[in-house]
This record gives structure tokens, sequence and C-alpha cells, in this order.
């Protein structure tokens, strides 16, 4: 099984998500895809959180993946 993931980036560390592209969508469209989604939660609901943008990505087929996030370098 071969995964092509995509991490999306956020300001702070526990903002971090890594997800697991669709295999219907190229890994170049992969990033502004997904950005459209969660552009689209954020614009039909200001009270948006966490788990209603997981769930929009889940419904285009990206999983969200457990990961570890390493030690800042300083």
């Amino acid at each position: 099984m071969d995964n092509r993931l995509m991490v999306l980036p956020s300001v702070k560390p526990e903002g971090i998500r890594v997800v697991s592209i669709p295999e219907d969508i190229d890994g170049q469209e992969a990033f502004r895809h997904a950005t459209g989604v969660i552009s689209g939660v954020e614009e039909n609901d200001p009270d948006y959180t966490w788990e209603d943008i997981e769930d929009a990505l889940d419904e285009h087929g990206y999983r969200v993946l457990e990961f570890v996030l390493g030690p800042a370098l300083d």
C-alpha cells in the first residue's frame, strides 16, 4: 500500500495535522483542494471547530492520521 501524505501547517504546533491524500487526487493538486475544503467550512460556519474541518476533509477522502511531532529545534 502506497500512502501519500500531506502536512497541513499551522502557526501553533498543536494545530499541525497530517492527512493521507485520496487516490483520485493528484499530489500536485491535493494541498489546493484540501485548503479549498477547509475554506468552505470556515466560510459556512464562523463558529467552526477542528472536528467540522475533519468531517469535511473525510467527506472528500482525506484521512487524518496520528503522528508524533519532534522537539523544537532552536
